[in-house]
């Protein structure tokens, strides 16, 4: 940032405060959780891709906004939703709820974001998308990777299968 004020201020001699106002009002307009939650781009120009990219995002929105409903909204709401991780599947969405409940009361979501994204069509209403997942609480963070399958149910794409892990810390 010191270095994009000093080029100002060499390109555009006299219009650094305007310029550095400027950035001000920008950064305050976008919230700390959404530019956190939008770092990141799938890898295809397909329609369906870009729409499960921007279901992704409108999830991590969710859980920056502590919105465990919200997030939740994303996936399908049957008792044959599959969610793996730690070695453990659990099954139904309401038992992923109370899961994310647990492991993440309101102080634990901390920001989430996604990044990595791929997204494999396999089919007209199926698809496959692996990434990267990152939650900073404060200073600390921790990372993983993801596998979710998607299908379209009633017009909406939906998480039927989410099999998430967690990186060991380097």
């Amino acid at each position: 940032m010191t270095k994009m004020m000093h080029m100002l201020t060499l390109v555009i001699p006299g219009v650094q405060l305007t310029a550095v106002l400027l950035v001000i009002v920008m950064l305050n307009s976008i919230t700390a959780n959404q530019a956190f939650a939008w770092q990141h781009s799938v890898q295809s120009d397909d329609p369906a891709a870009v729409r499960i990219e921007s279901i992704l995002m409108r999830q991590a929105k969710y859980w920056n906004e502590k919105n465990i409903e919200g997030f939740m909204a994303t996936y399908w709401n049957s008792d044959q939703l599959t969610f793996s991780g730690g070695g453990k599947t659990i099954r139904g969405w309401q038992a992923t709820l109370d899961r994310y409940r647990e492991k993440y009361p309101p102080e634990k979501m901390g920001l989430l974001s996604f990044d990595h994204l791929e997204v494999t069509m396999l089919g007209p209403s199926s698809t496959l998308v692996l990434g990267d997942w990152h939650l900073k609480l404060d200073a600390v963070g921790t990372d993983g990777n993801f596998s979710l399958v998607l299908r379209k149910i009633d017009g909406e794409w939906k998480i039927i299968h989410d099999h998430s892990s967690t990186l060991p810390n380097e």
